[in-house]
């Protein structure tokens, strides 16, 4: 192999990855003519042209695509056998933990334990890519990803995380008040809704209900539709409807009186939240430090209401088993 084999593949697998040569920059900590520079060399070694390039865009070409497709795990590899080494050596998992999350996987999962594993693991860098989509981790160079445990891939290997969910009907006590309280899901056609357009599908979601040997589904109505789920909440605490999300949390909002649940009786099980990552025979130190603290956190503190508020939460709300992204209650 030549020496300048490797030379500018880190700066081409961030471009495309990234969009962008200032973005790539950014990331590798280097300026976008040194990016620019080492694709170019890249480029003129190969004998052809990885980027079409405008003066907004940049986008692989096809040679470019199939370029990426076959580097990507070998750098992948590259790169975990140095952590690994530099690990063995310092004894302490490092390095940048890359994870592409729902908004939702992140408020009930990550958020409530992130401060504490930082503190733990002061080598390890933390990138949070938040996708409302189905990522390929290993396409894509991610380390792991979270979701709802029954969309991910089966070739991934999936760890439960967070606590068990269910689907929430929530309220203000504003718009209650004078109103008549829901008794039955069907009530809810006589109530104003604030709706989720799920972001890939572009599908406005209905609302599951089961009890005892009754099952339901409902399309309810609304003057006001959003494809983000701080925004739902917000709705929510401002009285302008009736709304349908998961908990994990939501809770705090409750105690605190600013949300009351209805129709509790009514909320069916959903799939837990997974984080999930490639069936490789070696785990990296730093997502098998995540791994262990994952499983070390038995009932992770919920997140706190100003947190909620202030980080939104977003994607598949309600998620219905095996039926898409647009089907569950509320993914922070």
């Amino acid at each position: 192999m030549r020496s300048t084999t490797l030379d500018g593949l880190p700066h081409f697998v961030a471009v495309a990855q990234q969009g962008s040569f200032a973005s790539a920059a950014i990331r590798l900590g280097v300026s976008p003519s040194a990016v620019s520079q080492a694709v170019g060399n890249l480029e003129r070694r190969l004998g052809t042209t990885l980027f079409n390039r405008t003066t907004r865009s940049v986008a692989l070409t096809e040679a470019g695509a199939r370029y990426l497709e076959r580097v990507t795990p070998a750098l992948q590899e590259l790169e975990g056998a140095e952590e690994e080494i530099g690990v063995s050596a310092q004894a302490r998992p490092r390095g940048t933990l890359r994870l592409n999350v729902v908004r939702g996987g992140y408020m009930t999962v990550l958020q409530p334990l992130l401060a504490r594993f930082m503190a733990a693991y002061p080598e390890i860098e933390i990138e949070l890519f938040v996708d409302y989509g189905m990522a390929d981790v290993v396409r894509d160079g991610f380390d792991a990803g979270i979701r709802f445990g029954d969309v991910v891939a089966r070739d991934m290997v999936r760890v439960n995380a967070g606590p068990p969910l269910e689907a929430f009907v929530l309220a203000s006590p504003a718009y209650l008040a004078g109103r008549k309280l829901p008794r039955h899901p069907r009530d809810l056609l006589e109530h104003e809704c604030v709706r989720y357009r799920d972001t890939p599908s572009g599908v406005i979601e209905r609302w599951d209900f089961a009890k005892g040997g009754e099952v339901l589904q409902l399309s309810v109505s609304g003057r006001l539709v959003t494809n983000d789920s701080a925004t739902l909440v917000q709705a929510a605490l401002d009285g302008l409807g009736v709304v349908y999300m998961i908990n994990g949390y939501v809770e705090e909002l409750i105690e605190r009186g600013h949300l009351v649940r209805l129709l509790e009786s009514w909320s069916p099980p959903l799939a837990s939240f997974a984080l999930y990552y490639p069936d490789r025979k070696r785990v990296p130190p730093k997502l098998r430090a995540l791994l262990d603290f994952l499983r070390s956190e038995r009932a992770p503190a919920r997140p706190s209401t100003e947190a909620v508020l202030r980080v939104g939460v977003s994607a598949p709300t309600t998620r219905r088993r095996g039926r898409g992204a647009s089907a569950r209650p509320r993914d922070p």
